[in-house]
């Protein structure tokens, strides 16, 4: 089953990374185009960080979604760069239905390695992953992932010619790996459920203690460890790199007003995340959910900035989160594009403007440490204010 995922232990794979763009009238503008590019930006960064070797990238414009991911002129073109350039895997930069990626690789050939960006996203999970929790949490994510996808192991049966003394072993052989990844689906959950019935007396504990809890939420990348560590003290892992935090990690602070809260920092969310992998993070939405208050940390130096902004949004209001009251944290002023000096007269001369009572936002670099006191005293206030 390995063959599903990227793996990159001895000398980099060449990838070759397939986006698409579905065309509407009320889509049809450049924006789209640019968030198309942006998509694979990221891809490639992905990509990149199990290892791969980026070759190049292709992009198709459709009016609608194909059984093929791409269109036939489109995968013809592919095929030849996939044979001139010696391409040992494609990622879409889509999740791919299973009948998607049956089809793709059937015209591409056999022998290339066809994934989709959950794929390659549970890759990344997987290289990060340090706890316990975390490695339990990434592995149910990829069974289930694969359940629906089982049948892709046993395509070289075909070749065969199918009929008498084909069919039936492989049909069989699938169902008995069904059954094997379901009986470990259910062995994840259980385990899973243990660890989260520990965290559950940990959370009724810091409730009868009366301790507050701050979480920070975000776009990956968005300098959230940088953030944790700036207000606690920590020295959590920290790099500029996509989902360096997977598991929930809590320290306690005191703020001027004497009061004691916790603060966690969580898993960040990205582009196109799948909401099964979401769901197979219940420990982060359980810690959001007992939040007090959610710092939304947003790198306010990235061209793509209210889109992540957005993004993140969207995602805490499918998970039915987003009544927690909030903060909008804008990040990394030490990037903009000015020079520091100016760009913090200019925060300053702007937070009064931008901040109401109900959406304060308080613009900070957790790497230098600027306006950060500006942070925790309107995290105080609110919470002297509410009971």
């Amino acid at each position: 089953m390995k063959d599903n995922f990227l793996y990159t232990k001895h000398k980099p794979e060449r990838v070759f990374l397939v986006g698409v763009n579905i065309f509407s009238k009320q889509n049809s503008n450049n924006s789209n185009n640019l968030s198309l590019l942006k998509s694979l930006e990221e891809l490639e960064d992905l990509a990149k960080g199990v290892g791969a070797n980026v070759i190049g990238k292709l992009t198709q414009n459709l009016k609608k979604p194909t059984p093929f991911y791409l269109g036939i002129g489109k995968i013809d073109t592919l095929k030849k760069i996939v044979k001139d350039s010696d391409i040992e895997t494609i990622i879409c930069d889509d999740e791919l239905h299973p009948s998607q990626q049956r089809n793709l690789e059937k015209k591409i050939g056999r022998n290339i390695k066809i994934i989709d960006r959950t794929a390659l996203i549970l890759d990344v999970f997987a290289s990060r992953a340090k706890s316990r929790e975390g490695k339990l949490q990434v592995s149910l994510a990829q069974h289930e992932y694969l359940l629906p996808r089982l049948i892709r192991q046993w395509t070289h049966l075909e070749r065969l010619g199918g009929g008498i003394g084909t069919r039936g072993p492989g049909e069989t052989q699938i169902e008995t790996d069904r059954r094997l990844i379901r009986r470990k689906i259910h062995s994840l959950k259980a385990e899973i459920n243990t660890i989260e019935s520990r965290r559950d007396l940990s959370r009724r504990q810091r409730k009868d203690a009366n301790l507050r809890v701050i979480t920070l939420i975000g776009y990956t990348n968005a300098g959230k460890s940088t953030l944790f560590n700036r207000l606690t003290g920590e020295k959590a892992i920290a790099k500029n790199q996509y989902f360096v935090t997977l598991d929930p990690l809590t320290r306690k602070i005191r703020l001027p007003s004497g009061k004691f809260v916790l603060v966690t920092d969580t898993v960040g969310f990205i582009h196109k995340l799948p909401p099964s992998i979401i769901a197979a993070f219940k420990s982060t939405i359980e810690e959001i959910n007992q939040s007090s208050i959610l710092l939304y940390v947003n790198d306010i130096s990235h061209n793509e900035s209210d889109k992540h902004k957005t993004e993140v949004e969207k995602i805490i209001k499918s998970l039915n989160l987003d009544k927690i009251r909030k903060i909008y944290v804008e990040n990394k002023i030490d990037k903009m594009k000015s020079s520091t000096k100016t760009a913090l007269e200019e925060v300053s001369n702007t937070i009064n403007t931008l901040s109401t009572e109900d959406l304060p936002t308080v613009f900070v670099s957790a790497k230098s440490g600027a306006n950060i006191s500006s942070l925790i005293e309107t995290i105080d206030s609110i919470l002297t204010s509410t009971p």
